[in-house]
């Protein structure tokens, strides 16, 4: 029987550390750190729940209300598919190379691309444009007018207006791989700290920081103020609120848990395993995660999304076996 542990408190600090050595930091547990990553995925036991439609090794995906979207790395490129008619062939835009994390703002795509020190902007299968970011840039959500972008090896999150930089944001960060928005809160997932932070954007600060267990990899925020970690290394689901930031639930998710998505209406929390070729729904609502759904995935799933008015789940294999689509 799995059993969620409620937490109120834990390892909370300011971000005041800047190497990467494990010193007198509460946050990280080893010296030397290694992001965690998705584990290799072995022969599917189980055919894909669903429908698969067919496409390369798929690098990221997203949705909103009308569309798609598909990042596949050979030639670099997204798909665009109409969610109301998903064997239509999808407007396919280059972009100028692998894509980490794609999001919608107000109908445009996101497409960071770590390896050119870019943020493609794509709308109405056209390419439109792109924010040049120093460095590594893998990951940009849309904030009210503004673009925060996740800059990896500078450690930082900086703030885009009308496409000019307006304010760098650092400090404490070995890693900023993920930037997620929980209401009025912004959190930057670190890997290699495996740690999230709260990112004071008006005032220009990192905040209180929290160890995410033992090797966090991706995450989400929910419809309750609190932001899903996967924290993949040591295979659980966990769960922060956001004001104040606190661990608040570490679910056991066996199976190498890595991708992430939310469905807003029915609260479900969808995530990959990896080590399993599965995907599971769980119910957040309550004081623990509720398994609601399990089927069987595409080989290394390793990408997820979901459509919040129909409820399919999307999940994408990152080695070339397709993008499948299951109706729960």
């Amino acid at each position: 029987m799995m059993v969620a542990v409620p937490v109120a408190c834990a390892l909370l600090a300011t971000a005041c550390s800047s190497d990467t050595g494990k010193g007198d930091d509460d946050l990280q547990i080893v010296a030397n750190p290694v992001a965690a990553t998705a584990p290799v995925s072995p022969a599917p036991a189980a055919s894909p729940a669903g429908t698969v439609l067919p496409a390369g090794h798929v690098t990221a995906m997203a949705s909103d209300d009308h569309t798609l979207a598909v990042a596949v790395a050979d030639p670099p490129s997204v798909l665009l598919y109409p969610l109301g008619d998903l064997n239509a062939a999808p407007a396919r835009v280059a972009v100028d190379g692998t894509v980490e994390q794609l999001s919608f703002d107000a109908g445009q795509v996101l497409a960071s691309i770590p390896g050119k020190g870019e943020v493609a902007r794509i709308t109405d299968g056209s390419h439109v444009g792109e924010l040049g970011v120093p460095g590594q840039p893998v990951d940009a959500i849309g904030a009210g007018g503004e673009t925060l972008v996740a800059v990896r090896d500078r450690k930082a999150v900086e703030v885009y207006q009308g496409g000019k930089l307006a304010k760098t944001i650092s400090g404490g960060l070995y890693s900023a791989d993920e930037v997620v928005r929980s209401g009025d809160q912004f959190v930057v997932l670190d890997r290699l700290r495996t740690a999230v932070f709260l990112v004071d954007v008006p005032g220009g600060t990192i905040g209180a920081g929290l160890r995410a267990g033992d090797g966090a990899t991706n995450a989400v925020a929910d419809s309750f103020g609190r932001v899903l970690v996967t924290d993949t290394r040591a295979g659980a689901l966990l769960a922060f609120s956001t004001d104040p930031l606190l661990l608040r639930q570490m679910y056991p998710v066996p199976g190498g848990v890595y991708g992430i998505a939310y469905d807003s209406r029915r609260h479900l929390a969808w995530v990959t395993l990896t080590g399993t070729n599965q995907v599971v729904g769980f119910d957040v609502r309550g004081g623990e995660p509720v398994e609601k759904y399990r089927f069987p995935t595409v080989r290394q799933p390793d990408s997820v999304t979901v459509d919040a008015a129909s409820g399919k789940v999307y999940v994408g294999s990152a080695t070339g076996e397709g993008i499948q689509v299951v109706q729960p």
